[in-house]
């Protein structure tokens, strides 16, 4: 789209308002809304922020910071306004006054390692499953802690009650340019996932941001609340958001190797090897939250172990059984409160590592790896994925290939906001400690 194209289309259709999106380095959606009389100052990239008030962004002293639009993000929001007008929106990086990309933008920072693999002639396409909860409202609107059904993996009305939900998600999704592959409700009450077709590595984090935002709105329509909390209920799965990813060179899938074991090419091997050799280390952005940890534990379906399957999903990477052209790895850790940016950045400069070092994954693990004991665990050389927020802001910090995927600004404003959570949430009291020992003790 050029600007000329855009201001045709926006007055065709009566948008009165366009949202510059962008995110924080944490993944939360924000926006600089601009009435129409300011849309050629906005598609020039001339919208000025006070980036000090965005988390991780800037010190005070050097605050001021532009949107530059991708005018290729352009998109009209399917939904009527109040007086029938509409709202658009554009993608933008962050970038200083004078031009210069901000080292804080994480789109800027997954597009600077998208430019690598590029510069070796690969192409990351990516999938992504993206489950999350929908929730009750009271008669003021709060959200209550409480699902809105009791149903199950694939039910159907009358138990599945978020079917009208899910549908007008995929109505404003396809509207909105998205290619939706299939609806459903998840395991857990409440729980539901939509699909959407793969992309580039920057297309496809755009099109998680676009696609949280339009969830939230659907829900809210309805009187209720859509959650991408990895873990909000006690025992029941939580929320995660699986990554299916190749790499291309054109239109040619360097994942497939026909006749190679596991029909798999050296390429992807090695990056499967690059991602267990860095998962300890990419934790703490694919699994941003304290809650993370509260998913990523036995007997939910969530993995633990840092191996590798083609035949079970206990491991923390598997390759499912499509090959040819829709041949991928799927990483199973991440959950949806991830920053999609960092997430692809990571996986994919993890990946890369492994195949500049040729890292080898070892032979995929088809047992059920829950039910080994101890000893032959070690034996086949299964680590863990760490326990806790803390524990993977400790491997973070020891993985230089990580923190040069991050670059320093975000990976030390992210590691000092995430250690602070994690301290004011050691310090809290919570209600199960109460439970526990206040009368035992």
């Amino acid at each position: 789209m050029t600007k000329q194209a855009i201001l045709r289309l926006a007055k065709k259709e009566n948008v009165r308002f366009l949202r510059l999106m962008f995110t924080d380095i944490h993944g939360v959606n924000k926006n600089v809304e601009v009435p129409e009389s300011q849309f050629e100052k906005a598609l020039d990239g001339m919208i000025l922020f006070d980036g000090s008030s965005i988390e991780g962004f800037s010190r005070i002293e050097e605050s001021d910071m532009i949107l530059k639009p991708d005018l290729g993000t352009f998109r009209i929001f399917p939904w009527r306004e109040q007086s029938d007008w509409r709202t658009a929106r554009l993608i933008s990086d962050v970038a200083y006054p004078d031009g210069r990309p901000f080292p804080g933008c994480p789109r800027s920072a997954l597009k600077r390692v998208v430019a690598e693999a590029d510069a070796l002639g690969y192409t990351m396409m990516v999938g992504p499953e993206a489950e999350f909860f929908l929730l009750e409202r009271n008669d003021r609107g709060e959200v209550r802690h409480a699902t809105h059904d009791a149903a199950g993996y694939f039910d159907l009305v009358p138990v599945d009650r978020g079917e009208e939900v899910r549908r007008d998600i995929v109505e404003y999704l396809e509207k909105t340019g998205f290619e939706v592959e299939a609806a459903h409700h998840e395991v857990a009450p409440g729980q539901h996932e939509i699909d959407f077709r793969y992309a580039d590595a920057v297309t496809t984090a755009d099109n998680i941001t676009t696609f949280r935002f339009v969830v939230r709105k659907a829900a809210n329509a309805h009187n209720m609340h859509a959650t991408f909390m990895p873990k909000p209920f006690f025992g029941v799965n939580g929320s995660g958001m699986h990554v299916h990813q190749s790499l291309f060179r054109g239109k040619t899938n360097t994942f497939y190797a026909k006749g190679k074991p596991y029909q798999l090419s050296e390429t992807a091997l090695h990056y499967i090897g690059g991602l267990l050799r860095h998962a300890r280390g990419f934790a703490a952005i694919t699994n941003p939250l304290v809650n993370s940890y509260k998913r990523l534990v036995p007997g939910y379906e969530a993995p633990t172990n840092v191996t590798w399957s083609e035949k079970n999903r206990s491991p923390l990477v598997r390759v499912p059984d499509r090959r040819g052209i829709g041949t991928r790895v799927e990483l199973r850790c991440p959950d949806p409160s991830a920053n999609p940016y960092l997430a692809l950045a990571v996986m994919l400069k993890a990946g890369l590592d492994g195949i500049a070092k040729k890292i080898d994954p070892g032979p995929p693990v088809n047992k059920n790896i829950y039910r080994m004991s101890q000893r032959e665990r070690k034996r086949l050389k299964i680590t863990e994925l760490p326990a806790d927020l803390s524990e993977a802001l400790d491997a973070m910090e020891k993985d230089p290939v990580i923190l040069d995927a991050l670059g320093p600004h975000i990976a030390r404003h992210y590691i000092e906001a995430k250690r602070a959570v994690w301290e004011e949430y050691s310090a809290q009291v919570h209600a199960w400690e109460v439970e526990r020992y206040l009368n035992v003790y």
